[in-house]
């Protein structure tokens, strides 16, 4: 069976007493396009979740699903990613646990993943020491096109840029305010920025700051129990 992402837009379109067909025309997008967004056949892309926040008047935040059983203030910082620079693999030699975890100020589902920013990007602004966090399933690349991503090239290499379709088919051409253009590159894997925590809003856990948590997390559980 496929992987199923589930949001909450036909919760919110019901509260609104919309038809789908009345979402899909405030969106712009297909009738068939929307139901299998709206059922969570389809991973919502950055540019779609700003579609249907703006058509349902909700922040796009609002149309995520937070799974209370699995979500978590603690998240695996998997690498480091390049907004005005690059980062090549053999810079980095990443355990399968990621180089680090770090405690947010919101919890996240268990398929977020997190990036530390290398470099600085004017806009979208991106300063050295941001955490960007994604769906580590990623999405397909056309979901993406004219919007930022994650994105790892072919030959290792992580970006945090603009992403448009290269000259030659198969190819892209990934773009920045502040650095020049990577031309005719190939994506191995591309992620929609869910979340973006500002460098000084995020700390990183030590083994007994986890423990800690952990212990903070299990008492509130038991109260409300």
């Amino acid at each position: 069976m496929d992987k199923i992402y589930p949001n909450r837009i036909r919760e919110i379109r019901r509260e609104r007493e919309l038809t789908i067909e009345e979402l899909a025309e405030k969106t712009g997008l297909s009738v068939s396009y929307t139901g299998r967004l709206e059922n969570g056949e389809r991973n919502l892309s950055v540019k779609n979740m700003n579609l249907f926040a703006h058509a349902l008047g909700v922040e796009p935040q609002d149309l995520l699903v937070v799974p209370k059983a699995k979500s978590t203030n603690v998240i695996a910082v998997m690498g480091r990613i390049g907004a005005g620079a690059e980062i090549l693999p053999e810079e980095e030699q990443i355990p399968p646990e990621g180089l680090y975890e770090i405690e947010t100020p919101f919890p996240l589902p268990e398929d977020a993943i997190a990036f530390e920013v290398v470099g600085e990007s004017m806009w979208p602004r991106y300063d050295d020491g941001d955490i960007v966090v994604c769906w580590r399933q990623g999405v397909v690349v056309e979901e993406v096109l004219g919007w930022e991503a994650a994105v790892r090239t072919s030959s290792g290499k992580r970006y945090l840029k603009r992403v448009l379709k290269g000259g030659e088919k198969g190819t892209f051409d990934l773009e920045s305010h502040n650095a020049p253009p990577i031309r005719g590159v190939r994506l191995t894997w591309v992620a929609s920025i869910q979340s973006v925590i500002r460098s000084g809003q995020w700390k990183k856990l030590t083994p007994s700051a986890r423990q800690r948590m952990v212990e903070r997390m299990t008492a509130g559980a038991r109260k409300g129990a």
